[in-house]
């Protein structure tokens, strides 16, 4: 017992040895780890702020935030590192390398990941508005980091990877207040001047009746086009943005029946077949 007593002292007394020769040593590390960890988080608190008033995206602000972190904590851990006396060289090499590798298996995502935070960070359009991209049409519903989600008008869900979206021709139909509604008639070619200005008056008509349709800028009803067989007669009226279709819809349905009605018929292609018997 007396031998165990004993030996459990020296153990004692060995470790208070080498905290007390290695304490200097350590009291720095731990305490530059113990600081460094409040300032990171008083810095990310500073910026999740910062964001606050500068009206960030949500998504955006997350991303950031977290990056900054990592990256804050990796270079604080590597200080520590080699302050307890670390080889730090090959390891940093050794991130490198792995960052490198990773990079390049993942380039895809890392063009999508900053295709996202140029959406984000620009806005070229945000969640409800009916946009065009990528050859594809519809509302967007959400925007991720690497994705935008849109529906469409059948109501199909479609998912466009950010990095494609940002690097194409965007068209956002939903930030102008109004929009122009184009309509081409196409009318008999050889119809006489009295019904050509029966016509355009019809169209007018339609287009003063319509509620919608805006006063400013003014209508237009105007001969566009004289074709192979027909005289296109185009109407160009301004509606408030949620009212493009169906404007678009209700103009196009009751100038046919209108056109109809005043007997003036809208041709449509012909062709002529002639077969000749064989000699």
């Amino acid at each position: 017992m007396e031998g165990d007593i004993q030996g459990l002292n020296e153990y004692v007394a060995q470790a208070m040895n080498v905290a007390v020769n290695y304490a200097p040593q350590l009291a720095l590390p731990i305490v530059t780890l113990i600081v460094g960890l409040w300032l990171i988080k008083v810095v990310c608190a500073a910026l999740k702020k910062a964001f606050a008033r500068s009206h960030m995206e949500a998504t955006l602000q997350n991303s950031i935030e977290t990056l900054m972190s990592i990256g804050l904590k990796a270079l604080l851990f590597i200080s520590v590192a080699s302050m307890v006396g670390v080889e730090t060289t090959s390891f940093i090499a050794i991130l490198c390398a792995a960052g490198l590798a990773v990079g390049l298996a993942l380039q895809g995502s890392l063009g999508n990941f900053a295709g996202g935070v140029l959406i984000l960070l620009f806005r070229p359009y945000k969640v409800g508005d009916f946009v065009e991209a990528c050859g594809q049409a519809g509302v967007v519903r959400e925007i991720t980091i690497f994705n935008t989600v849109m529906t469409t008008g059948d109501n199909k869900t479609i998912i466009l990877p950010n990095g494609a979206v940002s690097n194409g021709a965007i068209t956002n139909y939903s930030t102008q207040k109004t929009r122009r509604v184009d309509i081409v008639f196409g009318v008999e070619l050889y119809i006489p001047k009295d019904d050509l200005r029966k016509a355009k008056e019809i169209l007018t008509g339609l287009i003063e009746a319509d509620d919608r349709i805006l006063k400013d800028p003014a209508p237009m009803v105007v001969v566009s086009a004289l074709g192979d067989s027909a005289v296109d007669i185009t109407t160009r009226s301004w509606v408030a943005t949620g009212d493009y279709w169906g404007v678009y819809f209700d103009l196009m349905e009751n100038a046919k029946l209108a056109l109809d009605e005043a007997g003036i018929s809208v041709p449509y292609p012909q062709s002529e077949v002639q077969m000749h018997k064989a000699a």
